[in-house]
């Protein structure tokens, strides 16, 4: 191809992108803008393997046949609930790939001549950033599937720093002498081991940080990548990826009241370890827990004029969304008005309820952020909560010797009535006691959450 119509393509692809990115900040152009950059990432590897003069196609072929074949089944397979561990495995794949193509442009360079600096030192943080991008997400997989337990051992913070060093020796020899490999396939190992230990002792509450902060990493060696092979439009797209992480990673750091040092070297819950948080449920939750049924509550249900449903992870686990909406449908026939209260970090992943609830055809006129939900708190009439826990603990706001104290959380409590859908007075992630379970004007509706929905909108519809 002619290089001004391959510049052309690029630059069409890298616009694709980034107008693609801008429709997914809003759910009602979202799926237009995946659909934009899917198809700037299409025109993107089609003028590649043009402009690349590819030998043969056999391997590529089998590859896209075996990467559709995977993907469909997991597209298929995969839960709702499970999304944010395929978003984990997805960044994993993303950054050993670049660390991979880093690695076969090396080798393949090498025989041509001394490499330029910029190329060895682009390898390098790819290799680097790759390789931590893999084993990281791998953690946090295994973290998100509660397969993986936190793992804290004397001197933590000195091995991740020995190892790094390990690193950073790595790349530098590479520089120095890009005709020793081996030292390349040395950072790919050194980094692997840095991946696992800068996730093993990151608290589960903390994953969907840190899942951000990987997606924010795969961009990033695909970004350096693109320096290695000299293409413009993955330096683009990853810069894009790099930089759109790591500004999701600060939302969601400070919707939690926490910096992102203290996400990835500490983890909440350390100062009620060991018994603590028993006694504290049992101090707070004794003879003031007031359980209710379906059949209660359509009659307290009978008459209200505003209902503000606030979605959490039990909401996912429960698949719920659906019977959630025609609970919603079935009140607002009768007059009421039904909000949905959303909190930046409720899930395990950024906009898990948002995608739970467009999943179920929700208006999304009815979602409201926590900013805007929170000052209707006082004048509505039920705070339904569905599987929320920290989200919606008052002692974030009230009690400044709390692990989440600081935290911005919905202030369903101060709605004059507060039914909370949950299994049991288990503690949400960060592993302390929620006093809301407790208030006066509270009522504990316990069971599965799809299953109660269930039984409430029958019950309504008997009312």
């Amino acid at each position: 191809m002619n290089d001004a119509l391959i510049k052309i393509a690029y630059l069409v692809a890298s616009v694709l992108f980034i107008v693609g990115l801008k429709g997914l900040t809003h759910p009602r152009t979202a799926v237009r803008g995946n659909r934009l950059g899917a198809m700037g990432m299409f025109l993107a590897i089609v003028v590649t393997l043009v402009d690349q003069n590819v030998l043969t196609y056999q391997w590529i072929v089998a590859g896209i046949a075996i990467g559709t074949i995977v993907g469909a089944v997991l597209a298929i397979r995969i839960q709702m609930t499970a999304m944010p561990e395929l978003v984990a495995l997805f960044n994993g794949f993303g950054g050993v790939a670049s660390a991979l193509v880093a690695g076969g442009e090396l080798v393949k360079g090498v025989p041509s001549g001394v490499p330029a600096i910029q190329f060895t030192i682009a390898a390098g943080l790819s290799g680097l950033i790759g390789a931590v991008t893999l084993t990281g997400s791998l953690m946090a997989f295994g973290k998100l599937r509660g397969d993986i337990g936190d793992a804290k051992y004397p001197g933590e913070q000195l091995v991740k720093l020995l190892v790094a060093a390990a690193c950073v020796f790595c790349i530098v020899m590479i520089v120095m002498d890009p005709t020793n490999i081996m030292f390349y396939w040395y950072l790919m190992i050194a980094a692997s081991i840095l991946g696992i230990l800068a996730v093993i002792g990151i608290g589960g509450a903390d994953m969907p940080v840190v899942v951000s902060l990987l997606n924010s990493y795969s961009g990033i060696a695909a970004a350096a990548t693109g320096f290695v092979i000299s293409n413009i439009v993955l330096i683009v797209a990853g810069s894009l990826v790099g930089a759109s992480g790591i500004i999701l990673t600060m939302i969601m750091c400070k919707a939690m009241n926490r910096s992102l040092r203290n996400v990835l070297f500490g983890t909440w819950g350390d100062d009620v370890a060991g018994g603590g948080v028993v006694a504290g449920a049992d101090e707070i939750y004794a003879g003031k827990v007031k359980q209710t049924s379906a059949d209660e509550l359509a009659m307290m249900l009978d008459g209200i004029q505003s209902m503000m449903i606030v979605p959490g992870y039990g909401l996912a686990v429960a698949q719920a969304q659906h019977t959630v909406r025609e609970l919603a449908d079935l009140l607002k026939s009768r007059g009421v008005d039904v909000k949905y209260a959303i909190h930046p970090v409720a899930g395990r992943m950024p906009g898990h309820m948002n995608v739970l609830l467009a999943e179920a055809d929700v208006p999304y006129d009815d979602l409201l952020e926590m900013d805007t939900a929170n000052p209707m708190f006082p004048q509505t009439d039920v705070a339904l909560v569905l599987g929320a826990n920290d989200v919606v603990n008052p002692m974030a706001r009230e009690d400044p010797t709390s692990p989440i104290a600081g935290m911005p959380i919905l202030d369903c409590d101060k709605a004059r009535t507060v039914i909370i859908v949950k299994r049991s007075l288990s503690p949400g992630f960060a592993g302390i006691p929620n006093p809301l379970f407790a208030l006066d004007n509270s009522l504990m509706f316990f069971g599965d959450a799809k299953q109660n929905m269930i039984d409430l909108v029958a019950a309504l519809k008997e009312n």
